[in-house]
């Protein structure tokens, strides 16, 4: 996990990256009603803006002291298995970032008009699914992975000192 502020903009880079470009198909799939090649395409034009919102929000918003507060209420990093803290981070950021970044959809794709609440939650119901798998079994990994790959000697002299 990230030791640094440098370490930290990485890794929410390559997270937003793993997550938005995701459920940008996703959605993009439900809208359409299928899943097609040219979705995967497609999908990298609304990751251009939709990444800065991703980023913004989970590096400004979703790193705030209360997300942390509700970490440490969960789990005690000092006693509990690190499994358990993962899983714990990888949860309550989808619990915070899937109805902030499905509001942004909402208000950007919908075109919900006075709907906006309604169209707001069923969009987060429909993601909120999809997000919590895609992040615990497919984008939390590959990028803790990939993460360790590039940092890996100066998380390697971290754990030594």
């Amino acid at each position: 996990m990230p030791k640094t502020k440098f370490q930290e903009v990485i890794f929410t880079i390559i997270m937003v990256f793993f997550m938005v470009y995701a459920m940008i198909c996703y959605n993009t799939a439900l809208n359409i009603g299928e899943m097609k090649n040219e979705v995967f395409l497609s999908a990298f034009k609304e990751l251009s803006f939709m990444g800065p919102i991703a980023f913004i929000l989970d590096f400004f918003y979703y790193r705030s002291h209360c997300q942390k507060d509700l970490l440490l209420s969960i789990v005690n990093p000092a006693k509990d298995n690190p499994f358990f803290l993962v899983l714990a981070i990888s949860a309550i950021s989808v619990i915070f970032m899937c109805p902030l970044m499905s509001l942004a959809a909402t208000l950007i794709f919908k075109n919900a008009g006075v709907e906006i609440i309604s169209v707001w939650l069923e969009t987060t119901a429909l993601n909120f699914p999809m997000a919590l798998c895609w992040q615990l079994f497919f984008a939390g990994p590959i990028v803790r992975f990939i993460f360790r790959h590039i940092f890996r000697r100066s998380l390697t002299a971290d754990n030594t000192h």
